[in-house]
């Protein structure tokens, strides 16, 4: 399911809305662990574009 959501998040990356959509999904639809991994790689894979959108979305997850 990991593969998939960044397979989505980077299909969506071109639209803001959809990409907090996907994100937000992901963290319904992965485990803790799976969260984690995929916090790390969008946060460097994505960072110069949506950091505005990672900080709102993870921002009331426990680190």
């Amino acid at each position: 399911m990991l593969e998939h959501q960044k397979t989505i998040l980077k299909a969506v990356a071109n639209n803001v809305d959809l990409f907090r959509k996907e994100l937000i999904k992901s963290l319904i639809w992965l485990s803790d662990r799976e969260i984690s991994l995929l916090r790390k790689w969008v946060r460097e894979k994505f960072k110069k574009t949506h950091n505005d959108v990672m900080n709102e979305v993870f921002l009331a997850l426990p680190v």
